[in-house]
């Protein structure tokens, strides 16, 4: 059998591949990279095979110093990050943008943020806030209320919010001016408020400032509109107390609802050990049946005619003649009088007796006449619905 000197070549080509492919490590020099280069004579028999190795670059040594410099960059990177959040409570998203714009200064980062939150919080200025708390502080012989909302519960909870609430309630303790009656209730005016000035101490906001500034770099922080809504100031005289009840409360001096009664006592000399135990019982009761007036007396001409109307309507739907309706008439309005005054209510710690005959006992058991001079109860959010519905309406009324 023969063949032609093509398919001899050709055969001796493939066989002299396969000889040269086993061994890759002398082709190669040790790396198994290279190639072979194979010449036949006439006869068809290996003439010269030349093994050509191919050297790779050494990229080992330099792909690790990249890694472990990305390695080490990385791990800056994550705790400046870290640091940042600590200090602001931002998104990390918000943290790590103002980082790259700021090239990793954390210093001009903190800046950049600041920058940020001012502008969005004052967009989200105009935006229904109507959660958030009461914050309460006092001394001997006055107290002050302020209410801080923001837009969600979850906010409201929040240890910066709180703090600040807190330092807000303080410092209108301060105020001057802003009690300018001897004893009894008064509102600190809006000006008084937001122009105080603080000095907080906290990881997260410090500093002097004030209350203005404060409120908008916390609401840069948490992302809500957050405002100091209103606060008021309750004093007593010389020989009295100022007591305070707050509901749902988080930690001291913090609630959802607060109550606040001023006693006072005519004997100078008088203990007030028990006027002040009954006093924070009254400042709970305030909280609990939602007095509107103090006495008789002191119910509107307004109030009091409305509710009579609407009990004569309901009474002469029972047919009865013009002299039983009178007398149905009268014995509502006594309940209506023990509804929403204070003096009239059934005490809610001990129901057997109203607020009247409690101060009766405690007025033997000090010796001298007591009195309740004014009382106080707010809620965080209270009527702002009422008003945020009020304003759309109008607002629809001028559309149409």
């Amino acid at each position: 059998m023969g063949f032609s000197g093509g398919a001899k070549r050709c055969l001796g080509s493939i066989l002299s591949t396969r000889m040269v492919s086993r061994c890759p490590t002398t082709a190669s020099g040790g790396n198994g990279r290279g190639f072979s280069s194979c010449a036949l004579n006439k006869g068809g028999t290996e003439a010269q095979t030349s093994l050509i190795p191919l050297r790779a670059p050494n990229t080992q040594c330099g792909s690790a110093l990249f890694l472990r410099r990305f390695s080490v960059e990385s791990s800056d990177h994550m705790s400046l990050i870290k640091q940042l959040r600590q200090r602001t409570s931002a998104p990390m998203k918000d943290v790590k943008a103002a980082l790259v714009d700021c090239n990793w200064e954390i210093e001009d980062a903190l800046k950049e943020l600041r920058r940020r939150g001012m502008v969005l919080a004052s967009k989200k200025s105009s935006r229904l806030a109507s959660e958030g708390l009461l914050a309460l502080a006092q001394n001997e012989s006055k107290a002050a209320l302020i209410e801080l909302n923001c837009e969600t519960d979850f906010v409201a909870r929040n240890e910066i919010f709180q703090f600040l609430a807190l330092a807000l309630a303080k410092q209108a303790l301060l105020v001057e001016g802003s009690s300018q009656q001897v004893s009894g209730v008064c509102p600190i005016a809006s000006e008084h408020l937001e122009d105080m000035k603080l000095n907080l101490e906290h990881p997260k906001i410090s500093g002097e400032t004030t209350a203005q500034n404060a409120i908008t770099e916390v609401a840069a922080v948490m992302g809500e509109n957050i405002k100091l809504r209103r606060g008021f100031m309750m004093s007593t005289a010389s020989h009295g107390v100022v007591s305070t009840y707050l509901h749902a409360s988080p930690q001291p001096g913090l609630g959802r609802i607060a109550g606040i009664v001023s006693l006072e006592v005519d004997d100078k000399i008088a203990q007030l050990d028990a006027i002040q135990r009954i006093g924070s019982e009254l400042a709970m009761h305030v909280v609990a049946a939602k007095p509107l007036f103090l006495t008789k007396e002191l119910v509107s001409t307004d109030a009091l005619e409305s509710e009579r109307e609407i009990l004569k309507s309901q009474a002469q739907n029972t047919g009865k003649s013009q002299m039983a309706i009178d007398k149905i008439v009268e014995g509502r309005l006594r309940k209506y009088y023990e509804e929403v005054v204070l003096m009239e209510q059934k005490f809610i710690v001990d129901d057997s007796v109203n607020v009247k005959t409690l101060l009766d006992k405690l007025s033997k058991e000090v010796g001298s006449p007591v009195k309740i001079k004014s009382f106080f109860r707010m809620e965080v959010g209270e009527g702002i619905q009422r008003l945020e519905a009020s304003s759309t309406s109008e607002n629809l009324a001028e559309a149409a």
